[in-house]
């Protein structure tokens, strides 16, 4: 089983901000700010990201975005928490029409690791790039009260992870990444898990096959279960 250290950024627009609006900014003005900054760190041999992807979730079934989407940034070592979240105040046009946010430090650990699409463009500059075509599903996981964390992680991994990964190999499921809080009793969520499908009858499949496995002894309320087709990526 593949870790690596992984830096989520959950997003959500201001209210006087258009979803649109909000992705224009994020691909044109401020994701080239953060692979210039990388591919400069990495050059100098200074600490740096070392992949960066955006995830764009769809509206809910009540045409609700709980986040719009959210950014993952790989790293060597984690990075220290800030005083003060991104965007207080903006640096660029982006963080101007986002609601400040901070970052999710988690430790991520790939379960099934299918591939997927970093092509360069070729008409303009290589990234940021999209990708879509593809049924991703995301579980934000937050903890019960008072729950023992490491036993609740120690579940997800040794007995959760393998009932998911059996059924997606069953429905077509290609990708499945779980990502574990550094500090969960900080953080909103517990964890995440991604699930990767080649299109939605694979996620119906999915829910209409899987079972219980005590994972849900462990799991708080608020849970939210995102869905998304379209990627943006960054430094592949």
């Amino acid at each position: 089983m593949q870790a690596s250290t992984k830096t989520l950024y959950l997003i959500k627009r201001k209210p006087e901000t258009s979803r649109e609006e909000l992705i224009a900014h994020w691909f044109a003005n401020h994701m080239p700010i953060v692979i210039d900054n990388s591919l400069k760190g990495a050059a100098a041999n200074r600490f740096h990201a070392t992949k960066y992807f955006a995830t764009l979730f769809q509206a809910n079934k009540h045409g609700e975005h709980p986040w719009d989407g959210m950014a993952q940034l790989w790293w060597n070592r984690y990075l220290p928490r800030p005083k003060a979240p991104f965007g207080d105040p903006p640096a660029d046009s982006f963080q101007e029409r986002a609601e400040p946010y901070w970052p999710w430090a988690t430790t991520e650990y790939v379960i099934m690791d299918g591939e997927v699409d970093t092509s360069p463009l070729t008409l303009n500059d290589p990234y940021p790039s999209t990708r879509s075509g593809f049924c991703k599903i995301s579980f934000l996981v937050p903890g019960k009260e008072g729950v023992d964390y490491d036993a609740f992680f120690k579940h997800w991994l040794d007995v959760h992870a393998p009932n998911v990964k059996s059924v997606m190999e069953k429905v077509g499921g290609y990708r499945y990444c779980v990502s574990h809080s550094l500090e969960p009793e900080l953080e909103t969520y517990a964890g995440l898990a991604e699930l990767y499908f080649p299109d939605e009858s694979g996620w119906q499949a999915y829910q209409d096959t899987i079972t219980p496995d005590g994972m849900e002894e462990y799991v708080g309320k608020g849970l939210l279960v995102l869905q998304s087709d379209t990627e943006m990526v960054g430094i592949p």
